[in-house]
């Protein structure tokens, strides 16, 4: 009976294995700054509130630090500025503080410790790693973004964050 069990058991996960490996949807994003360093790693997956981003940094100065999605799949130094602005497909204004937003891609501050390491897991509620007008795997892709400071999370359109210091194009995982 006990090898009966084992079988059934292992049959219906092999079963279902094909649809697990299916649904679940991945992504990443190498970081570097300005000067071209590998400075950290987002890792993203589909959740049932969004697509949750796990983040670890080095070498980064020290503080805390605006964290967003940027609407382009660029990260042209010494600026990022071909990352463009914050990914909006809703035409929402800035900030998670805003009565008229927030963008899609305007996510929690991290912060970076003395040492330079720094770690967060947050989640973006209004995207998707799947189809769709919010889809991070758009045409043209999307990108993680690091700035200077801190997000106001108020002040239209990027929340007062300054210089651009780290960016990852997002990437499906395989």
């Amino acid at each position: 009976m006990k090898n009966l069990t084992i079988l059934l058991v292992g049959t219906v996960l092999l079963g279902c294995a094909p649809h697990l490996a299916n649904s679940a949807k991945m992504a990443i994003a190498d970081l570097h700054n300005p000067q071209g360093q590998h400075v950290g790693i987002a890792t993203l997956t589909e959740g049932h509130d969004g697509v949750r981003i796990a983040v670890n940094l080095y070498n980064m100065p020290p503080g805390t630090h605006a964290f967003h999605i940027h609407a382009a799949g660029s990260c042209e130094s010494p600026d990022f500025k071909s990352a463009k602005g914050h990914f909006n497909p809703f035409g929402r204004k800035h900030g998670l503080k805003s009565a008229d937003g927030p963008h899609a891609g305007d996510l929690l501050n991290i912060t970076i410790a003395a040492d330079g390491t720094g770690a967060a897991i947050v989640t973006a509620p209004m995207a998707t790693l799947g189809k769709g007008d919010n889809s991070l795997f758009r045409e043209g892709g999307t990108a993680i973004m690091i700035h200077d400071g801190p997000d106001d999370y108020v002040s239209d359109p990027a929340g007062n964050a300054g210089p651009r210091i780290a960016c990852g194009l997002i990437r499906e995982a395989k």
